[in-house]
Order: C-alpha cells, then sequence, then structure tokens
C-alpha cells in the first residue's frame, strides 16, 4: 500500500489551493509561508510531479494539482465534520434526535415544547429522514424508529403499536357527499401512504384493508400516493380522499377535527412498532433518559 503524505502538507496543500495564495494560507495556519513552501515541495517530490505553477504575482494548479485538489478539500471537510458531531456528542445540552418525516411533523413537533419546558437545559434538535440514521456519522443521539425492533449493536426499547385505519376530512361526511358505508370508497379516492421500507414485514395497505372488510369488488390501486405520511395527511384534510392512516401520526389531526374516521375496521401493523434507539451506554446519559421518559410518557398519553 502507498504511504500517505504527511497531514502538514496536505493541510498546506488544501489552504493553499482554496486561497490560491501562499501568504493567505500562511496567514490561516499561522505559519510562515516559507514553511508552507517547503511542505509543498516535499509533496510534490513525494508524489513526483508539481502541483502548483509559480508565476511572478501568482500561483495556479498544475493538471496534477487541479486532480488532487477535490479528494483532499473533502476529506478535510469530513475532518471538520467528524469533529463537529464528536463536540456535539460530548455536549450534554445539545439532544439530536432523528425520526421519519411524518412522525417528526404530525406528533413529535406539535408535542416538543412540552420537552422543551420541562428540560430548558437541553437544547434540542430534530433530524427528519427516511432511512435510519447512522448515530456516530451523522450525530445522532437518539433515535425513534417504526420497524420490526430488530437494530443490532443498538439499545433498543420498545415504545407503542401502530395501528392503520380509513380516515377524511369531515366534509366527506357531509349530507350527500357519498360516503356513507364502506363500499362508498369505489367511488372515492384513495390516499396511499407508501412508506420507503423494503424490508418484511410489509406495512397495511388499502388492498389489506378492503379484503379485511370484505370488498373484493373494489380496486386498491387507484388514488394517489404518498412516500411521505404528512403529505397524505395533508392531502386528505384537504379533501382529496380517503387516506389509510397511521393512527399514532394522525392523533393531532383527529383530535383537533381535521380527520375524521368514516367506519371501521382498524387494523393493527403486524411485526412492526415505535421502538427509542441510541448507542450502547448512552441511554444512561441524562439528556437521553430524560428525552426517552418523556417520549414514553406522550406515546402513552396518546
Amino acid at each position: 500500500m502507498r504511504p500517505l503524505p504527511s497531514l502538514n502538507a496536505l493541510r498546506a496543500f488544501e489552504a493553499i489551493a482554496r486561497h490560491q495564495s501562499f501568504a493567505k494560507a500562511a496567514a490561516e495556519l499561522n505559519v510562515s509561508a516559507t514553511a508552507l513552501s517547503h511542505q509543498i515541495r516535499g509533496l510534490e517530490d513525494m508524489l513526483g510531479m508539481k502541483l502548483f505553477e509559480r508565476r511572478p504575482r501568482s500561483i495556479a494548479l498544475t493538471e496534477a494539482g487541479r486532480l488532487l485538489q477535490p479528494g483532499i478539500a473533502a476529506g478535510f471537510e469530513r475532518f471538520r465534520e467528524a469533529l463537529d458531531r464528536l463536540a456535539r456528542i460530548g455536549d450534554d445540552r445539545v439532544l439530536v434526535i432523528s425520526a421519519t418525516p411524518g412522525f417528526t411533523s404530525k406528533w413529535l413537533v406539535p408535542r416538543l415544547y412540552r420537552f422543551m419546558d420541562a428540560h430548558p437545559e437541553i437544547e434540542t434538535r430534530v433530524s427528519a429522514t427516511t432511512v435510519f440514521a447512522d448515530f456516530v456519522r451523522d450525530g445522532i443521539d437518539v433515535g425513534i424508529r417504526l420497524s420490526p425492533g430488530n437494530h443490532p449493536g443498538l439499545h433498543v426499547e420498545k415504545l407503542a403499536d401502530e395501528s392503520v385505519l380509513p380516515l377524511c376530512s369531515p366534509r366527506l361526511l357531509a349530507e350527500g357527499s357519498g360516503l356513507a358505508t364502506p363500499a362508498d370508497l369505489g367511488r372515492m379516492a384513495l390516499i396511499h401512504i407508501e412508506l420507503p421500507i423494503a424490508a418484511p414485514p410489509p406495512m397495511p395497505s388499502w388492498a389489506d384493508w378492503l379484503a379485511a372488510a370484505g370488498l373484493a369488488d373494489i380496486d386498491p390501486s387507484h388514488g394517489p400516493r404518498f412516500n411521505m405520511a404528512d403529505h397524505a395527511l395533508d392531502a386528505a384534510i384537504a379533501g382529496a380522499g380517503v387516506v389509510l392512516a397511521y393512527r399514532i401520526i394522525a392523533s393531532g389531526d383527529m383530535r383537533s377535527g381535521l380527520l375524521v374516521s368514516p367506519f371501521g375496521p382498524e387494523l393493527p401493523v403486524i411485526g412492526r412498532a415505535y421502538y427509542f434507539v441510541c448507542a450502547p451506554g448512552r441511554e444512561r446519559v441524562p439528556k437521553v433518559r430524560a428525552f426517552r421518559d418523556w417520549l414514553a410518557a406522550e406515546l402513552a398519553a396518546t
């Protein structure tokens, strides 16, 4: 394996290439321009090629320098990001939470002020993502995941089960709207939530619900599809159709009367539940423990 140049030489190259100036790079790194020049000559000797064209009043990257510069710049940016993440993890005042966009916007954010009021010493930061976060790489303290619960190498605690049920705007239940029984769904747009989950078990779909309701003559495939639960709920609130919604995520819109359930059945989500996850040992950190306890209490109340 080819040996790597010294970190000081690479840092010198990155700064000089960014500033296009030995003097400005030397000022940033708090060294002399002569010292930087020696480091660059050593780097060029090691690589066997020139990296800069030295002109009377300026410098320019050679072709080799232009090839090297993006990778070196990206490497130092990754260093900075890693150090920032490490600083956040070590800061007991900052709590970084990862959850899906639908859960974040519809359930977590409307309630998070209560945690902030109870723990003003903790600064909360929310990262909404459709993929499972990497706790080290992404600088995440805790995650809330709708999953089977098998997360090797992480601390995992079950929070709550989930279910799905039909919901719609109360306007669709007004007299003469045409939605009175499950059979009327054949004349309505069925709004689908298709979360980006590839691993089994699958989430309940309109096909599952219609089968449970004994409605074999309704096409379960028609209607708009959303990969974010909050977008699907907003479409239903606007009157676009009937959504097969997740009860916990939709609980706020149901409580406020923006969405109502016209009829059953309500289907349990089999093989998946909401789980609290964090890196092993982090569950004992005071800020993480405080959020876990608050989260469990809020979900129980929901």
